[in-house]
């Protein structure tokens, strides 16, 4: 018999990494460690940005620590659920639960994808014009560019998500993934789909492709700019600058390229699942030191933070 929604499915079984109770440990502690620390490090860039008044400041600064919130958003969508199926494994979640993870999982990699052009979009303006580059990224305009991509982010797979999930789901009901992905969702929707697939599609390429040439194309500009002679003194510096910024972004897409241009079939299931630990546990990991390690600004504002603790 259907349910009201339309569909005979009330849950969903999520499949984690196979293996004996000894993996499952060793993943448990791994994911855990990951998780904390993923959580400290952006933690403490947001700190930074918020009680030092320099970096507080500056528009690179808060699309950073915007970037850092985002990312712990991120990894606590997805690494908690990661966590329970190591300890209980065929992981049970509700119909509901599931598009939930879904639509939240996929707005905030949406919301990444965004922010990732509005700091292009920041570096662009300092380095191609940096006279109005004060002017045109005011603190105004830099927090309404963030609350652009939250809003935006968090709209556009609205849509596709109330769609898919409109489906008749009559079995069966095991998701051969460690989150609730569309891909694996669409595969055990009863037939016909309709219009849903080619949706989902378009909302993701659109998305994804839309933000990915805006950033190439700003990079691509930048980097003219910067080959230019009246920039031989600032090169090095700027260049370290976007460097750090480039390699974010490949992580971010050449992962998310990885997951869903990989074909599909069982073979490739371990792999899939390999690439989106990556991507939804340690890249969130990896940013805040890519972003903080080697940038000058950020340790002098933690070491004005400790000697200011101090002086206390």
């Amino acid at each position: 018999m259907e349910l009201a929604n339309g569909t005979g499915v009330q849950e969903f079984i999520l499949m984690s990494f196979g293996g004996g109770q000894q993996k499952r440990i060793l993943l448990l502690i791994f994911f855990t460690t990951l998780y904390v620390l993923t959580l400290a490090e952006n933690i403490t860039i947001i700190v930074l940005v918020f009680l030092d008044t320099h970096l507080a400041r500056l528009p690179m600064y808060i699309l950073l620590s915007n970037f850092s919130w985002l990312e712990m958003c991120y990894v606590s969508a997805t690494v908690p659920r990661m966590l329970f199926d190591q300890i209980f494994p065929r992981g049970i979640i509700s119909f509901s639960s599931c598009f939930l993870q879904f639509y939240i999982l996929f707005s905030l990699g949406t919301t990444e994808s965004f922010l990732l052009s509005a700091m292009a979009l920041d570096r662009y303006l300092a380095i191609c014009h940096p006279l109005q580059y004060l002017q045109i990224m005011s603190q105004d305009f830099c927090y309404g560019l963030v609350l652009t991509c939250w809003v935006l982010g968090f709209l556009w797979h609205a849509f596709p998500v109330i769609l898919i999930s409109k489906l008749s789901f009559c079995g069966p009901n095991v998701i051969d993934h460690l989150l609730c992905d569309p891909g694996p969702i669409l595969s055990l929707a009863c037939p016909p789909l309709g219009i849903a697939p080619k949706v989902c599609e378009v909302f993701m390429n659109a998305g994804v492709l839309g933000n990915a040439f805006f950033i190439m194309l700003s990079y691509s500009i930048i980097i003219l700019t910067l080959l230019k002679a009246s920039f031989q003194g600032s090169r090095r510096k700027a260049f370290s600058t976007i460097s750090f910024h480039l390699v974010v972004v490949t992580l971010f897409y050449g992962s998310l390229a990885a997951v869903y241009l990989t074909p599909v079939g069982k073979s490739q299931s371990e792999l899939t699942k390999a690439v989106t630990v990556f991507y939804t546990a340690i890249t969130p990991f990896l940013n805040p030191l890519i972003y903080c390690l080697r940038n000058d600004q950020v340790k002098e504002a933690l070491h004005r933070l400790l000697r200011r603790k101090e002086s206390v």
